[in-house]
C-alpha cells in the first residue's frame, strides 16, 4: 500500500453545500444553517457535529462521528478562544477508536490546558525504523494503543507559562503481520507491548489569541518527560520537545507561517514511542510513523489567503516543509513535502475554518481534513 488515504465524504459534501449557499446567496435548509452559519454572539459558546465516512485499504470502510466546540472563558472575548474536539469510528474489519484534544484557556488567560486522548483498536502500519528505510511496509501491527496526555500550566509572567506535563503510553495485544520474507532476525523493542509514564515540566512563551487560526503572534515551546519504573513505566528513557512558531499577517487576509519542530529521545525507546513524521500536522503526506527513530527535527512554511479576495467564505493555503529522523543527532538526509488546500469559514464571528489539504512528497500523496489550521 502506498500512503493511505482517508476523506471524510460526509463532511466534504456539507461543507461544499454550506459555500455555494454562501456564495450564491441561496437559503440553505434549517440543518445546514444551523450547522454552518454562525448565527449566535460571538460571545456564546458555538459547536458542530456531523457525520464521517472514510476508507483506507488496512481498515476498509470507517464510519464515524465528530465534532467541536469552541468558546471564550466567562464569554469575554478579551479572553483566549477555548476549543475542545473528539472523533470516534470504527470499520468494517471491527478496528474501532476515539480521540479527543483541548486547548483551553481560564479567565485572564491565567491557565491554559492542553492535551490529547487517544484510544483505539487499530492497524499500524510498520516500515522499520531510521531514515533509510525501502518505499514498502515490512508489515501491519494490530493492537490496542492508550495514549494520554496533558499539559496543565500557570501564566507566571506575561505570556510565559509554566507547568507539569503527564504522558501515558501504552500498547498490548500486539501481533505483527509480516508481509513474506520482512520479518528481521532481530527483535523490535515494544513488540511485546509496554505502558510508559512520563512525568515532567513544561515551559510556554505563547503571544496566540485564536490557536485555531493564528493571524499574528509567536509560540515557543519545551518540555521535558522522564519515564521511568520508579513510577511504574516498563521502559526507562526521556524524551524532550521542543515546538516554536511564528505569524505575521502580511495583508488583511494574508498571513505567513513558519515552524520549527523537534523531539529528542534517548534510552530505552519503544518502536512506537519513537519520534515520526508524517500526518496532519507535520510533514503533511507522508504516513505517520513511516519514518521514526529515536530524534526528529522538521520545519515547514504556509501562506493562507483567508479568505479569499472578492469571497466571503472561501480561502486557500500552499506549504512547504523539511524533515528528517535519525538515531542521534546526525540529520543528513532529509525528507521535503508540498502541497495547498482549500479553506472554508466555519465560524465567521470566531474566525475558525476548516482545511481540506492534500500533501505530495516523492513516496506518494495524503489527503486531510481538519477543523483549525495544521499550526
Amino acid at each position: 500500500m502506498k500512503n493511505g488515504y482517508r476523506i471524510k465524504f460526509c463532511f466534504v459534501l456539507f461543507l461544499l453545500v454550506n459555500a455555494f449557499s454562501t456564495q450564491a446567496q441561496f437559503k440553505p435548509s434549517k440543518i445546514l444553517n444551523k450547522m454552518f452559519n454562525d448565527t449566535a454572539e460571538s460571545n456564546k459558546p458555538k459547536w458542530i457535529a456531523y457525520p464521517t465516512l472514510s476508507y483506507a485499504p488496512e481498515t476498509s470502510w470507517e464510519i464515524g462521528v465528530a465534532g467541536v466546540l469552541v468558546y471564550y472563558a466567562r464569554r469575554d472575548t478579551a479572553n483566549r478562544l477555548s476549543e475542545a474536539s473528539g472523533f470516534s469510528f470504527i470499520t468494517l474489519e471491527g478496528q474501532y477508536g476515539a480521540h479527543f484534544e483541548h486547548a483551553l484557556y481560564s479567565h485572564e488567560d491565567k491557565w491554559f490546558g492542553l492535551g490529547k486522548i487517544k484510544i483505539q483498536s487499530y492497524p499500524l502500519l510498520y516500515y522499520g525504523i531510521g531514515p533509510n528505510i525501502q518505499g514498502e511496509e515490512l508489515a501491519i501491527a494490530n493492537a490496542n494503543f492508550w495514549l494520554i496526555r496533558e499539559r496543565l500550566l500557570r501564566k507566571v509572567k506575561g505570556h510565559w507559562y509554566l507547568g507539569l506535563e503527564v504522558d501515558y503510553e501504552r500498547l498490548n495485544n500486539v501481533r505483527f503481520d509480516w508481509f513474506d520474507g520482512q520479518q528481521p532476525s532481530g527483535s523490535i523493542l515494544g513488540e511485546n507491548g509496554y505502558s510508559n509514564l512520563g512525568l515532567g515540566l513544561g515551559l510556554v512563551y505563547d503571544t496566540r489569541h485564536n490557536v485555531l487560526n493564528v493571524r499574528h503572534g509567536f509560540l515557543s515551546e519545551i518540555g521535558y518527560l522522564i519515564y521511568d519504573p520508579i513510577w511504574g513505566s516498563t521502559n526507562q528513557l526521556t524524551t524532550l520537545f521542543l515546538d516554536n512558531r511564528v505569524f505575521f499577517e502580511l495583508k488583511k487576509r494574508n498571513v505567513l507561517a513558519l515552524q520549527m519542530i523537534g523531539q529528542f529521545s534517548n534510552g530505552e525507546v519503544p518502536f512506537n514511542q519513537l519520534s515520526m513524521i508524517g500526518g496532519e500536522m507535520m510533514m503533511r503526506g507522508y504516513y505517520l510513523g513511516k519514518y521514526r527513530d529515536e530524534n526528529m527535527f522538521g520545519v515547514q512554511a504556509e501562506h493562507r489567503w483567508l479568505p479569499f479576495k472578492g469571497s466571503k467564505r472561501i480561502g486557500g493555503a500552499v506549504f512547504a516543509g523539511l524533515g528528517s529522523v535519525s538515531p542521534d543527532l546526525n540529520f543528513n538526509k532529509f525528507l521535503w513535502t508540498a502541497g495547498g488546500g482549500l479553506r472554508v469559514l466555519l465560524f465567521p464571528k470566531r474566525d475558525v475554518f476548516t482545511r481540506l489539504d492534500v500533501g505530495l512528497n516523492p513516496d506518494g500523496y495524503g489527503f486531510y481534513i481538519f477543523i483549525g489550521e495544521a499550526f
